[in-house]
């Protein structure tokens, strides 16, 4: 009962919301989880639910000291499903109303300087690596925007790249002319590959044997640059959250921002506005 109820919800998720094989399998491990805290407890169905099996189940989630967003993340789960049930009048009652969300310390967001991407970005690098680095940092793509990104996404003539980033939200960014270059090169580069491998494919980026880029790839290519030139730890998102804050630093304006990140609320791209803070104190009371 329980199995067949989360694998309609989950395609219910998918067709309604387009959510991304990632966040789907999220979804899916979460709800498995309760569900498997419910046999062990004998609950048989949904109208046997209380709130107190809802607050023993998220007690025995902080005794297995989660992540605090792995708690929250897992709770707005049990909401949506419950919720997505009472919509469907498929139950007659949400053990899950009026549950408050665990409140999470906002922590500001790494970013490099200005000086550390241009270190990172005049490395002698692959052309893979090389378009891949500039292209992060030009768009503030997601990694798994990144690693889907289509060749027939890529318009170089006008210099912009169409994205679909969560629930498949479609967004254009523009790319500018050092990414541009370098692009133009990799592609080269990459036509050679298919061609000696005698392979075609419609994504972008692939390794030496043709085959589409992972997001681990990217993860350990960014990794390993980060740690070799810069010497700290850095990931595809490091570079996300270093072109918004540059971004705003330069007078870019807030909604534009958001636009080209593609977040869904103002919110949060607000918080980048905190970094700019930050970063300004701190270079005004290193020179005085």
């Amino acid at each position: 009962m329980f199995l067949e109820n989360l694998s309609n919800y989950i395609d219910y998720l998918c067709l309604e919301r387009g959510l991304s094989e990632n966040t789907e399998a999220a979804y899916r491990s979460d709800l498995l989880e309760f569900i498997n805290f419910l046999d062990q407890n004998g609950i048989k169905n949904f109208d046997e639910i209380k709130r107190t099996h809802i607050n023993f189940y998220i007690r025995d989630l902080r005794r297995k000291e989660l992540a605090p967003t792995s708690v929250t993340r897992k709770i707005a789960s049990l909401r949506g499903w419950f919720k997505w049930m009472m919509g469907m009048s498929l139950i007659r009652h949400d053990p899950t109303v009026s549950l408050e969300q665990p409140k999470l310390s906002k922590h500001l967001p790494k970013v490099l300087s200005i000086n550390e991407v241009d270190i990172l970005l005049s490395q002698n690098l692959p052309k893979l690596e090389k378009a891949m680095l500039e292209l992060l940092y030009a768009t503030g793509l997601r990694v798994s925007e990144l690693a889907n990104l289509r060749l027939q996404s890529l318009n170089l003539k006008h210099a912009y790249v169409k994205c679909f980033g969560k629930g498949a939200k479609e967004r254009i960014v523009p790319i500018g002319k050092i990414a541009k270059e370098a692009i133009n090169l990799y592609i080269e580069h990459r036509n050679k590959i298919l061609e000696t491998n005698n392979m075609t494919t419609e994504f972008l980026f692939v390794n030496e044997d043709g085959r589409k880029i992972t997001r681990q790839d990217i993860y350990t290519i960014i990794r390993n640059l980060g740690e070799k030139v810069l010497k700290k730890h850095i990931t595809p998102h490091t570079l996300r959250h270093s072109f918004a804050t540059h971004m705003l630093e330069n007078g870019a304006d807030l909604r534009v921002v958001q636009e080209l990140l593609g977040h869904s609320d103002v919110a949060t791209t607000q918080l980048y506005t905190h970094v700019s803070k930050k970063r300004l104190k701190e270079v005004y009371f290193s020179i005085n």
